[in-house]
C-alpha cells in the first residue's frame, strides 16, 4: 500500500499512543494496535482497528511499528519478543539521546530500521494545529513515512543521529520546566499575602511575553561565546539584586529552593571573575 491507505502498528494504548492510533484512522489508514491490557484497544477497535493478541504478531502485521510506551527498558521488553528484520520502528516513547542510539543499534542488529521521536504536544493537541514531533534517524526512513508522521502534527526532522530528537525534546522541556519553576514562584510570593492569583495572572503572562526576546538573544551569545558585547544589566548586578528573592520568601514564609540553583550559579560565576559580562555566560558553569 501507498500514500494515506498505509498501515501502521501502534504499540502502547495510554493516552498517549490512543491519540496517535486515532490519527492514523482518521487519515484513513489501516492500523493495528496492541497493549499490555487489551481492554484500551477497544475504543480504538470501535474505530475500525485490528487488535492484535500479541506485540509480536502485531508487529508482523505491518512494515511500520510505532511505539509508545512508558520508558526504555518496556520498548525493548516488548520489541524483543517479536521479529524486527524488515520492519521500521519509530519509538515515540520520551528518553535520552544515549537510549536512542543504543536503541537504534539494537534494532539494526535484528534486521530492522529505526527512528527516534519526541513528542511535543499532550495527548488532546495530537492532529492538532500546534502540536508537532521531532524525528531523527536515517533520512530515507523519515521521507518514506513522512505522510503517516504528518497525520500527529508537525514533523521535524532534525538528523541523522538517532539521539537527536530526544535531545531536541529534553531541551524544549528543561526551558518550559525552568519557566514553570518561575510562575510557581510568583504564584507563592504573591498567595503569602493572600492576593489572588488570577488576579496578578496577567500581569505575570504579560511580563513572561515581553521577556520572551531573551531566548534569541541568549542564543546568539551563547552560539558567538563572547558575553560582553551589549551588556545593559550585568551578571554582578543580577547576583546582588537576586539576594532578594530568597530573602523576601523568607519574609514571606515561601521556599525559595526552586531559586536557589539559579543564585548560586550567579555567585559562582561572579565570584570568579566574570560579573562584567551578561547573565547568559552562566551556561559555561554548565557545560561540565
Amino acid at each position: 500500500m501507498s500514500g494515506n491507505t498505509t498501515s501502521a502498528t501502534v504499540l502502547g494504548l495510554g493516552a498517549m499512543g490512543s491519540a496517535l492510533a486515532g490519527a492514523l484512522l482518521g487519515a484513513g489508514r489501516p492500523v493495528t494496535v496492541w497493549n499490555r491490557s487489551a481492554d484500551k484497544a477497544k475504543p480504538l477497535v470501535e474505530l475500525g482497528a485490528v487488535a492484535a493478541g500479541s506485540a509480536a504478531e502485531a508487529i508482523a502485521a505491518n512494515e511500520l511499528t510505532i511505539v509508545c510506551l512508558l520508558d526504555d527498558a518496556s520498548v525493548r521488553e516488548v520489541l524483543e519478543t517479536a521479529s524486527l528484520a524488515g520492519r521500521t520502528v519509530v519509538n515515540l516513547t520520551n528518553g535520552t539521546p544515549r537510549q536512542a542510539r543504543e536503541l537504534g543499534e539494537w534494532v539494526a542488529e535484528r534486521g530492522g530500521k529505526f527512528l527516534d521521536g519526541g513528542i511535543m504536544a499532550v495527548p488532546p493537541m495530537i492532529g492538532q494545529p500546534g502540536a508537532f514531533v521531532f524525528y531523527s534517524g536515517p533520512k530515507d526512513v523519515f521521507d518514506a513515512h513522512r505522510d503517516a508522521f504528518d497525520t500527529f502534527g508537525g514533523s521535524n526532522y532534525v538528523g541523522e543521529d538517532p539521539g537527536l530528537a530526544a535531545l531536541h525534546d529534553l531541551a524544549l522541556l528543561s526551558g518550559m520546566y525552568g519557566q514553570f519553576i518561575g510562575i510557581l514562584q510568583a504564584y507563592a510570593l504573591i498567595r503569602s499575602e493572600g492576593l489572588s492569583a488570577v488576579e496578578f495572572a496577567p500581569l505575570l503572562s504579560g511580563w513572561l511575553t515581553a521577556m520572551g526576546s531573551f531566548a534569541e538573544t541568549a542564543a546568539a551569545e551563547i552560539d558567538s561565546g563572547d558575553y560582553t558585547q551589549n551588556v545593559v544589566s550585568n551578571l554582578g548586578m543580577q547576583a546582588a539584586g537576586f539576594e532578594n528573592l530568597p530573602l523576601a520568601a523568607a519574609d514571606q514564609g515561601v521556599s525559595a529552593e526552586l531559586l536557589a540553583p539559579l543564585h548560586q550559579l550567579l555567585l559562582r560565576r561572579a565570584a570568579d571573575g566574570h560579573g562584567a559580562e551578561n547573565l547568559t555566560s552562566v551556561i559555561e558553569l554548565l557545560k561540565n
